[in-house]
């Protein structure tokens, strides 16, 4: 039996094109996009506008969501977190959850034919 896996990553916006080539390359054939806000441990930062200072609270991140099966499963986090990575804070966040079953709408397959 396959197994499969859902994939969620927050990275920071300007990784998203490297990231999104480096998972094509090893395999990851579609994935969903969103763009984001959220906070974590960098909190957010104070911004200067017409003399004005204010905070903002949440930074702009891109969500990306895709399913792979388990043994596929640590190259495709190996390669988010090579990608994504600068260093800094802010760089993200990978979640791991398990799919129970998939079913593609059009045509009735299911599971790994549906990915």
């Amino acid at each position: 039996m396959i197994i499969l896996k859902k994939i969620e990553a927050i990275i920071k916006p300007f990784k998203l094109d490297e990231v999104k080539e480096a998972l094509n390359d090893v395999g990851v054939s579609g994935l969903t996009v969103f763009e984001v806000k959220g906070f974590g441990r960098q909190k957010g930062h104070t911004e200067l506008y017409r003399g004005a200072e204010y905070v903002v609270d949440f930074l702009p991140k891109i969500k990306l969501e895709f399913i792979v099966e388990d043994e596929n499963l640590d190259v495709v986090i190996d390669t988010i977190k090579n990608s994504a990575q600068t260093g800094r804070i802010g760089d993200g966040k990978i979640f791991v959850s398990n799919i129970e079953e998939i079913i593609r709408i059009r045509t009735g397959e299911k599971n790994s034919d549906a990915i």
